[in-house]
C-alpha cells in the first residue's frame, strides 16, 4: 500500500489505475480504525478494482467544545489494518492541504432537510463540515464508489442527498453496523470509556431491540415508546441527548402510516458521546 499526503500525488497514483481500466473504490475515515472500518474497506475491495482511504480529522465537522484535540491519531496501526483489508493507496493530508487558506473563509457545502435535527440539532455546523469534507475528498479521488458505515445513519443520508442533489457521479454503499459481541456499536469513541461504562454501554442497542420489538408487536404511540426508552437508559446510568423514531427514507418524523422506519439514539455515558440506530420494516 502506497501512502502519500498531497492532493498532486493522490491524482496521479488514481490516474495511473484509472489508465489501466481499474474501478475506484474510495472509503473515508478520520483513522483510529476498528473492525468496523475494515468492513468498509473490505467491501470496497470486493465492488472496485484499486481502493483508496482517507485518513483526516477534519477540524471543520467539531464543534469548539469536542474533543478534536484528543481525538486519537493512530497511523502506523492504521496503515497495517488497511493493508490488511485490500487497501491500495492511502491519502493522510495535514490540515494545510486540505485547507491552504486556512478555514474561516472556506466554502461551505449545506445538505438542507436531512441534516437537521438528532445530530444536526445538537451539534450545530457538523453536517456542514462533513459534507464539506467529503466533497473536497470526492472531487480530489473522483472514485467510481464510496462506502461508508450505516452506523451514522444520519452522516449517510446527508451523504446521499448530497450525491444526488450535485449530481456526482459516485455510487454510495451503506456498509451494516458491526457490533461486538454484546451488542455495542463499534466506534473510535468507546475507547474513551472506562472498565465500569464500557459494562453499561450495551444498555444502548438492547434499548433500541426492545424499542423495535414493541413496535413490531403494533406499538404505535411512539412519543410514549420514546418517554419509556429514554427511561431506560437513565435507569442504567447513561444521559440521553436523543432518540427519535424516523422515516427510513427522508428522516422525517415517522407517523403510524410509516412502514420502513429507524430508531435513532444518542446519549452520553460520562462524557462520552455514542450514537446508534436500528432500522426496521412494519
Amino acid at each position: 500500500m502506497n501512502t502519500v499526503k498531497t492532493v498532486r500525488e493522490l491524482r496521479a497514483a488514481v490516474a495511473r489505475a484509472r489508465a489501466e481500466g481499474k474501478r475506484i473504490g474510495f472509503v473515508p475515515t478520520m483513522g483510529n480504525l476498528h473492525e468496523g472500518h475494515m468492513a468498509l474497506v473490505e467491501k470496497a475491495s470486493q465492488r472496485a478494482d484499486f481502493v483508496v482511504a482517507s485518513i483526516f480529522v477534519n477540524p471543520l465537522q467539531f464543534g469548539p467544545k469536542e474533543d478534536l484535540a484528543s481525538y486519537p491519531r493512530t497511523l502506523a496501526a492504521d496503515q497495517d489494518k488497511l493493508v490488511s483489508a485490500g487497501c491500495q493507496l492511502l491519502f493522510a493530508p495535514e490540515v494545510e492541504e486540505m485547507y491552504p487558506d486556512g478555514m474561516a473563509g472556506q466554502t461551505l457545502v449545506s445538505v438542507q432537510g436531512v441534516s437537521e435535527g438528532l445530530c444536526g440539532g445538537s451539534r450545530p455546523g457538523h453536517f456542514d463540515g462533513v459534507a464539506t469534507v467529503v466533497t473536497k475528498l470526492f472531487n480530489m479521488v473522483q472514485p467510481d464508489l464510496a462506502v461508508f458505515g450505516e452506523k451514522d445513519f444520519q452522516q449517510l443520508a446527508v451523504i446521499r442527498t448530497l450525491v444526488r442533489d450535485l449530481n456526482m457521479p459516485v455510487q454510495i454503499i451503506g456498509e451494516p453496523t458491526v457490533r461486538a459481541e454484546d451488542g455495542l456499536a463499534l466506534s473510535s469513541r468507546n475507547g474513551y470509556l472506562n472498565a465500569e461504562q464500557r459494562a453499561i454501554a450495551p444498555v444502548l442497542y438492547r434499548t433500541l431491540q426492545q424499542l423495535a420489538e414493541a413496535i413490531r408487536g403494533g406499538e404505535q404511540d411512539f412519543a410514549k415508546l420514546v418517554v419509556t426508552a429514554k427511561a431506560a437508559l437513565e435507569a442504567a446510568g447513561l444521559r440521553p441527548d436523543y432518540l427519535e423514531v424516523r422515516d427510513s427514507n427522508d428522516l422525517r418524523p415517522a407517523t403510524g402510516e410509516t412502514r420502513q422506519l429507524v430508531i435513532l439514539v444518542a446519549a452520553f455515558l460520562g462524557s462520552t458521546r455514542l450514537i446508534d440506530n436500528l432500522a426496521l420494516e412494519i
